[in-house]
This record gives structure tokens, C-alpha cells and sequence, in this order.
């Protein structure tokens, strides 16, 4: 169900950003609501740039970017990122155990670290802490890159293709994970996803770019049409 009461967390304002003189990101103006919000494109179209927008990992070359209504430089870059946690699409997890993960991401955010309540928001029991990180299928992975992002008890949740690296099963496990993570606690997903289908699976929004540009953006009937 679309949460239109939701408020605006995001907006963007003729936002563009080159990277090697090439354009990535073309004057492009969004607002992104609380919720569920999937950025949606063909490869190559600026997704993955513009999520990293949202936290600071990029900064634009032009236009403004604003988070509850204020711009993103008055934040502090790392504070930010705590409250607004990137989940990337390739696992990076540190070395040592899953726990030790966890523990590592609470303490920078200043948290208390509840390690079996984390892993069961990711879909992992606690039989997990203890698990070596690199002993993991690429499916635990993702889940455990997960945890760590709830670690620092974030607001927003910025996950960057978060299935890609999955086999079918693997991809709709995660997916269940997302979509009971929304039921049990009070947080917004910004899911970034070459699939129009995925996106309808867990987004109550979209942004449909195309080329660096913002084709549609609003409800996934309008943004996805």
C-alpha cells in the first residue's frame, strides 16, 4: 500500500554530476518520500551515483540535495551516514566473525549492540554471531551487510542492487527479509534495482531514470507506466 502521508525525506534539485567528463547525472529533481522507494533504470543510468548522493559517498557538481528539509552539507558527512546506512551491492565485510561485524559498526554509531535482535531483522538466527565472515555463502553475506547497517540503528536504509548477486531462492529470501523488516520496526528502504518487478515486490514508490535524466517519479503505477 502507498503511504502517501509519508514525508518527504529526500529532495532533489537540478542535480548533475560528470565523472571523467562524461555526464552520469543530468539535472536531475526527485523528491523521495518515507516508506519504500525504488531508484529503477537500465545499467549504466546514473542509479547506484544518485543513491550515493543521499548519504554523501558523492557530492554533485551542481544543484542541491536535502535531507528532512535541509541540505546535505550542514550535515556531518559521518553522522549522516549513520542515520542514513548504504547496504552496497558487493558484500565488504571486515575480517572475523559476523558479531565482531556488528559490534564494530554499533560502536561507531555509539550504539548497545543487540546481536541477535539485529541478525533476526537480516534473517539470520543467532547461531550466526559466531560464524567466520569469510566462510559465508554470498547470500549470508548480504544478510550479515545487513545487520551491521541495523547495528547503527539507522532511519534509512540505502540498499544498491541487493539481490544481484543471487540465485532465484536467494534473491526472494531476501526480499522476504525486506519486506518483514518494514513490518517490524519503523524504517525506510531507498532500493536500487534494474528490475521494474522487484521494485513492485518491495517499493511503494519509485524513480525511473533513464541516461541521467528523471523520466518518472511518484507512485510505482505512474513511475513504472
Amino acid at each position: 500500500m502507498v503511504r502517501d502521508h509519508a514525508p518527504v525525506l529526500f529532495e532533489l534539485h537540478d542535480v548533475s554530476l560528470a565523472r571523467g567528463g562524461r555526464p552520469v547525472l543530468d539535472s536531475v529533481g526527485a523528491d523521495i518520500h518515507g516508506g519504500a522507494t525504488a531508484i529503477v533504470g537500465p545499467s549504466g543510468s546514473g542509479k547506484s551515483t544518485m543513491l550515493r548522493l543521499l548519504n554523501r559517498l558523492a557530492d554533485p557538481d551542481a544543484g542541491t540535495v536535502a535531507y528532512k528539509g535541509r541540505p546535505l552539507p550542514q550535515y556531518d558527512p559521518l553522522r549522516l551516514r549513520r542515520e542514513v546506512s548504504l547496504v552496497p551491492q558487493l558484500p565488504a565485510l571486515l575480517a572475523g566473525t559476523v558479531e565482531s561485524n556488528l559490534r564494530y559498526a554499533a560502536g561507531l554509531a555509539g550504539k548497545d549492540l543487540d546481536t541477535e535482535r539485529c541478525l533476526g531483522h537480516a534473517g539470520l538466527d543467532g547461531g550466526f554471531a559466531g560464524r567466520d565472515v569469510r566462510k559465508l555463502s554470498v547470500g549470508e553475506q548480504q544478510r550479515a551487510m545487513l545487520a551491521r547497517a541495523l547495528a547503527q540503528e539507522p532511519d534509512v536504509l540505502l540498499l544498491d542492487e541487493p539481490t544481484s548477486a543471487l540465485d532465484h531462492d536467494a534473491r526472494d529470501a531476501i526480499e522476504a527479509t525486506l519486506a518483514r523488516l518494514r513490518a517490524e520496526i519503523e524504517i525506510s528502504l531507498i532500493v536500487v534495482s534494474h528490475d521494474p518487478e522487484q521494485a513492485r515486490r518491495l517499493a511503494d514508490r519509485a524513480v525511473r531514470l533513464q541516461a541521467g535524466r528523471v523520466v518518472a517519479c511518484g507512485t510505482l503505477e505512474e513511475a513504472l507506466a
